[in-house]
């Protein structure tokens, strides 16, 4: 795959992905159980274990169906 075509993929995934942000940050993603939330006076920290494996598995589809 040639660099110029890289780009123009990963700018149309962004770009589809920023059409699809209302529907995707309603759908719950982020807040999943699995998702680790510590929260204490001055401090906040956010690990997203599950939303992670979530998009990580729907991106190794998408990419294998492309591939194919």
């Amino acid at each position: 795959m040639t660099m110029q075509r890289l780009l123009i993929t990963i700018g149309a995934a962004f770009l589809v992905i920023g059409l699809l942000w209302p529907l995707i940050s309603s759908s719950g993603l982020g807040r999943l159980p699995g998702d680790i939330s510590i929260q204490r006076p001055g401090l906040q920290i956010y690990f997203p274990f599950t939303s992670g494996l979530l998009v990580s598995a729907g991106l190794t589809l998408v990419l294998w169906l492309l591939r194919r």
